[in-house]
């Protein structure tokens, strides 16, 4: 049995315009258990980033709050680490550097160099990144350079790993390859993840939940679909499942269908 692990209780968020307050979020409810993979979904501008910031402790809700493990979030911290579409590397530094500088940051006192080292190796291989360790990022592709973003925040070692479109700036090919790693990486360390995506087949791929979220202003979660099909999940086979098509057509049916509150009535 999975323990609940992370709250998001009643939140709603208010930001200032010229017009007066503007409400991006009313009254999100969510729990979302320990090892669960939840994608959020839906079209552009109903609040999905917004919710991934509160849980990052990078916006403050104006409403409720965030419980992770029983303590409330209020800041960033190293146990909710975030992937964001642009793979956020320095430059200057190679993959291994990149990765040695969250290491450095969480793990300084608590490891010596060498384990330092054997970890951010050991991270680097999970993504399968090690043959280019010591390559800068103008010298890999882009889907190598988010495999090393995704390392970086796994060196972490985060109690939530927070995906913002990780794969969204990818083509096809390398963007299926990502995914494939991504089950590979959650099915062995089974950690927590919320991740967003406008991709229907991505989401039924990768989730045990994915919550739909309403148009905004003051968006809200509409619906929340359970995924009952075995993990790990292999695409080519679940072309063909009925199950799989199922779901896949419920959640474009909420997003051409059914995307705005119940109460709201469509011209």
């Amino acid at each position: 049995m999975r323990k609940e692990h992370l709250e998001i209780s009643n939140v709603s968020i208010d930001f200032p315009t010229a017009d007066g307050s503007f409400r991006a979020l009313d009254g999100i409810d969510l729990s979302i258990k320990e090892g669960e993979f939840v994608s959020l979904i839906g079209h552009s501008g109903c609040g999905k980033s917004t919710v991934l910031n509160i849980v990052a402790g990078l916006y403050q809700a104006t409403e409720g709050g965030i419980i992770l493990d029983g303590k409330e979030v209020n800041d960033p911290g190293p146990d909710r680490a975030v992937v964001f579409q642009n793979h956020s590397l320095l430059p200057w530094l190679t993959a291994y550097q990149n990765v040695e500088l969250a290491v450095k940051q969480v793990f300084k006192g608590s490891k010596t160099k060498i384990e330092m080292k054997q970890w951010i190796e050991h991270n680097l291989q999970l993504v399968h990144m090690e043959h280019a360790m010591h390559k800068r990022p103008s010298e890999i592709s882009g889907g190598m350079k988010q495999r090393v973003g995704i390392a970086r925040a796994l060196a972490m070692e985060p109690k939530v790993l927070l995906m913002d479109e990780p794969f969204g700036a990818l083509d096809a090919l390398t963007r299926a390859h990502m995914q494939d790693s991504l089950i590979e990486i959650q099915q062995r360390l089974n950690n927590t993840v919320i991740m967003i995506t406008h991709d229907v087949d991505e989401a039924v791929l990768l989730s045990d939940r994915i919550v739909m979220m309403t148009n905004g202003p003051a968006a809200t979660i509409g619906d929340i679909l359970e995924l009952d099909l075995a993990k790990p999940r292999n695409r080519v086979e679940l072309a063909n499942d009925p199950k799989y098509n199922a779901y896949r057509a419920a959640v474009l049916q909420f997003l051409y269908e059914r995307q705005h509150k119940p109460q709201e009535k469509v011209a």
